[in-house]
């Protein structure tokens, strides 16, 4: 079988989480992605809301079972000897849709063929086929030793933020916001008592803007004294839906370079952003009036190409103190407006 020889690597990635302008949620989820040439492959699936399987938040025995499956340690899941690549990050349910490919092995090399976007049973390559991709070849021990690698040191992300403020009633409906979207968060004023074990398994803090330096002081020197390393947030304001993109930037771990939205600055009227890679963008800006009233404006929804973008945002919606949320499938970013 002919294919030029591909590089076949892993790096984590998450599918942003986040509360949606309407009310709606999306679930948080981290996952392993595949590198190829040095490229996450999702990047070259344009706009495409998914996960591999490699998703870390699932129990260990199917996890190995994913693994050992993309290895050819046993029977493909679906027909003709494909595989799932990419799936739904709600529910995983093929009828959701799912990126498939068959894998096979040709000698010691694995190769990954017939990409497509699959409903049923049986895949409609005439179709559906993602005939822009691949075929890839990949030299069979840098693919079983990627692969095993992640057994040997499974993924442990820790989706757990520790939320200090004043204003219960914010944290609570905060907390409640993280909870449904798969972070877990619990609420506290200081961090005095609380057991090193217990430290070790945050991955990220946020105060409030009404903690004072001393206290975030006591509250950081708790956790250096449990060797936790944690993400600090500051909170920009009292806005459940920009707290929440603020808390998933900071639990986000995927390198820089393979993040697919770089970048985000707003001024008065603009905001300007860079994506690496052609996908769907929401740029979202809040902002809270002297009644402490959020107000939401829906600034733009669309499929961006790779390179910087100018988004143009209503004066109304950013007078004042006020925010600006972009996110996309890979991620959130979150910008003070200046003026």
């Amino acid at each position: 079988m002919s294919a030029e020889y591909a590089t076949f690597g892993l790096a984590p990635a998450i599918r942003a989480g986040g509360v949606l302008p309407g009310g709606d949620y999306q679930v948080h989820r981290d996952f392993v992605d595949f590198v190829v040439d040095g490229r996450p492959l999702l990047f070259q699936l344009s706009d495409l809301d998914a996960v591999s399987p490699l998703a870390s938040d699932i129990p260990p025995a199917i996890f190995t079972a994913q693994v050992q499956s993309l290895l050819l340690e046993a029977d493909a899941p679906l027909e003709d000897g494909r595989y799932v690549i990419y799936g739904c990050p709600e529910c995983e349910d093929l009828s959701c849709g799912a990126v498939t490919a068959v894998i096979e092995k040709d000698g010691d090399d694995f190769v990954w063929r017939d990409f497509a976007w699959q409903t049923r049973e049986r895949a409609d390559l005439e179709l559906n086929g993602y005939h822009g991709i691949g075929p890839f070849r990949f030299r069979g021990d840098a693919y079983r030793s990627a692969l095993t690698s992640l057994l040997d040191h499974p993924a442990a992300p820790r989706h757990r933020v520790l939320l200090i403020g004043s204003r219960v009633a914010v944290l609570a409906r905060l907390a409640a916001a993280l909870r449904t979207i798969g972070i877990g968060a619990e609420i506290a004023y200081d961090a005095t008592d609380v057991p090193a074990e217990e430290l070790r398994g945050y991955g990220a803090v946020a105060f409030g803007r009404a903690i004072g330096e001393p206290q975030r002081a006591a509250v950081r020197e708790a956790f250096a004294r449990a060797g936790a390393e944690v993400a600090w947030v500051d909170g920009l304001a009292p806005i459940v839906p920009l707290l929440v993109a603020q808390i998933e930037d900071a639990l986000d771990r995927t390198p820089v370079e393979r993040r697919r939205l770089t970048e985000l600055t707003a001024v008065g009227d603009a905001a300007e952003l860079e994506v690496t890679s052609t996908c769907r963008v929401q740029v979202t800006a809040y902002r809270q009036d002297r009644l402490h009233r959020v107000h939401v404006h829906e600034a733009f929804d669309d499929v961006l190409a790779a390179g910087r973008h100018r988004i143009a945002l209503d004066p109304r919606a950013t007078k004042g103190e006020s925010f600006v949320v972009a996110r996309t499938t890979g991620g959130a970013l979150v910008a003070a407006v200046t003026h």
